[in-house]
């Protein structure tokens, strides 16, 4: 199982596949690299080098105690990218991932990194505060923890069913998708579960907005309960001037999935450019 060290000596679980430029996926909550499986084969086939990771205390890295907080997140990238020693590389990062792009480039810099993209990001900032009216309620953050521990189980199998827009009339997922998104999700340490509702909800990134000085890709469906659109995407698009933002009509937060086909052709324009 191919590993990478992370600065506190955690071991980091890698994946490395392909050749060419290098597109670094970084999953969102509370999946695991493998989230990216309809990006990384259409990334590999088009000639790119892709790399995913399971963030600290998700899949088959370590499951430490503490240590969830975007600061040890952002290093844990860096330790990948120096691991790996990535030149000119592009950084998705998908819902949570998206608060390790930004939080990376405003600690390290851009001199790895040649481009970035936000699919279904948390940034700039998730919660509602008197400058940020636009946010989700703390009450939103402190409910999901609460459900956690009561029934962890229970509270991944509903989420999952938001997460991808399935209703009663609507079921852009299969079953067996579903069933899928709930075994990584519990791979997932419960106390990283737990504690990462905290870091991609309190979390303020707008002070790392500026370091985005490369091309910046933005996507964000429009229908997305998980993540809203205003205090994210539209907000960052604000944030970084020179960004590209891009709203799927209609589409849910796993977009990746219920709308893979699209994000694969505008991710790949995007890395054309």
């Amino acid at each position: 199982m191919p590993m990478i060290e992370a600065r506190d000596g955690l071991p980091l679980h890698v994946k490395d596949m392909g050749t060419g430029r290098a597109v670094v996926l970084i999953h969102g909550w509370p999946l695991t690299g493998d989230m990216w499986e309809y990006q990384t084969l259409a990334l590999i086939e088009a000639g790119y080098r892709v790399i995913t990771y399971d963030r600290r205390g998700f899949g088959h890295s370590g499951h430490p105690a503490t240590g969830y907080n975007y600061d040890t997140f952002a290093d844990d990238l860096a330790a990948v990218l120096d691991g790996l020693d990535l030149r000119d590389a592009t950084l998705v990062g998908f819902s949570m991932g998206g608060g390790e792009v930004a939080r990376y480039l405003s600690r390290y810099g851009s001199g790895r990194v040649a481009k970035a993209a936000l699919v279904g990001a948390v940034v700039p900032y998730l919660l509602k505060t008197d400058d940020n009216p636009d946010g989700a309620d703390e009450s939103v953050f402190e409910q999901m923890k609460a459900q956690i521990r009561a029934d962890r189980f229970d509270f991944l199998g509903t989420f999952a069913q938001a997460f991808y827009g399935v209703g009663w009339v609507s079921s852009p997922v299969s079953q067996k998708l579903l069933d899928w998104t709930f075994i990584l999700a519990i791979m997932a340490s419960p106390k990283a579960t737990i504690d990462c509702v905290d870091a991609f909800g309190r979390t303020d990134f707008r002070p790392d907005m500026a370091a985005f000085t490369m091309p910046t890709l933005i996507i964000h469906g429009t229908a997305d309960k998980t993540v809203p659109i205003d205090p994210s995407a539209r907000a960052a698009a604000r944030a970084i001037p020179h960004a590209t933002l891009i709203e799927y009509e209609g589409e849910p937060h796993g977009l990746f999935a219920t709308a893979p086909d699209r994000l694969n052709r505008d991710l790949l324009k995007f890395l054309a450019l």
